[in-house]
């Protein structure tokens, strides 16, 4: 086991508090492992709580103004109380739940411009404090990971990653934000839209899929961008002919909104490499066609009133997380475990 020990004092001549992350990635809805390491200070206290954060850096929506804020998306309460004697050292291993919405902050093991951290918080006797912030490393989900493979071969080139506050309606987000994806539009698409935005919104079943286009002024009526949802389950990442279900998403959104000059989908078999986040404007790559009218797999959103495409539109929230308390008994020879759980919001 592999720690990166990042030291911080509580208070002069209190306990200090150290959180370490595994270096290893972790997943939208899985594992987060680590260790906290406490040194007692001047004098024995007693540990009344100690809870984890998981912190991002919010943007704010584009047009909107202002600069990143501080989001808290998710706490954990770790289970126990102790007293901590003067100069005790002692290490408390966890393991809690991810949100499944948590944003992803790299693709194809490059880094996005995307900061997501975890934070310590102890309260003890006379004295509160937290712990400096840890990076989180957090991979795509299967889903997430073929879909955006499957556009960059389509042509549409990674172009940025941001989180915004909010809440997309008609969808089951849970925290108060979410993460959107730019991709360059594929070039036989570069008259009906400037960029291809994608949101993921995972959950225990499956992943919603959010597409937006933001379009060209001038080109569709009412001035507002293009946006559909489609509802994906997690077996689909091994199932399905992910060329075929990017071609057919992206038709049916600009055909949905009444542009009826659709480019000629791409040959089959054809491929190129994956682009990889910081190549702007990556070069396009087709793909193959799954033809018009195809429709998701029986089991995409069975009995869900939204199954298929739907129509969603983006509105602010900014309701802020709760705690979410685990279950567990006091921790046994140095080991804490929190119950699997959600962040704020979650079921």
């Amino acid at each position: 086991m592999v720690f990166t020990k990042v030291p911080a004092p509580l208070g002069r001549g209190g306990p200090s508090l150290d959180t370490t992350l595994m270096p290893k990635a972790a997943l939208p809805g899985g594992s987060l492992t680590g260790q906290l390491q406490l040194l007692g200070g001047n004098a024995d206290c007693d540990i009344d709580r100690l809870t984890l954060e998981l912190v991002a850096q919010v943007g704010a929506a584009p047009g909107a103004g202002g600069s990143a804020s501080e989001a808290v998306c998710a706490r954990f309460t770790l289970p126990g109380s102790f007293r901590l004697g003067r100069r005790e050292q002692r290490s408390l291993l966890f393991d809690v739940r991810l949100p499944w919405e948590t944003p992803v902050t790299e693709l194809s093991g490059a880094a996005l411009d995307v900061t997501l951290d975890v934070r310590a918080e102890l309260t003890a006797t006379g004295t509160r404090g937290r712990s400096d912030l840890v990076p989180l490393r957090v991979a795509p989900l299967p889903v997430q990971d073929s879909l955006l493979a499957a556009l960059d071969r389509l042509g549409f080139g990674f172009r940025s990653a941001r989180l915004e506050h909010g809440l997309i309606h008609g969808t089951s987000q849970r925290l108060p934000l979410y993460q959107v994806i730019g991709l360059a539009p594929a070039p036989r698409y570069a008259a009906v839209m400037r960029e291809l935005q994608v949101t993921f919104l995972a959950n225990p079943g499956g992943v919603e899929v959010i597409l937006e286009a933001d379009k060209p002024d001038g080109l569709f009526a009412h001035g507002h961008g293009l946006l559909n949802r489609h509802l994906v389950s997690h077996g689909d990442a091994d199932r399905r002919d992910w060329d075929a279900t990017a071609e057919v998403w992206v038709r049916q959104m600009v055909a949905s909104h009444g542009h009826h000059s659709l480019p000629a989908p791409s040959g089959p078999g054809a491929t190129r490499r994956r682009a990889r986040p910081g190549r702007q404007g990556a070069e396009p790559a087709p793909s193959t066609d799954h033809g018009p009218g195809s429709v998701p797999p029986a089991d995409e959103g069975a009995g869900d009133p939204l199954r298929g495409v739907a129509s969603a539109k983006r509105a602010p929230l900014g309701e802020p997380a709760t705690d979410v308390p685990h279950d567990g008994s006091p921790a046994q020879r140095g080991a804490m475990t929190a119950a699997p759980g959600e962040g704020a919001g979650q079921a």
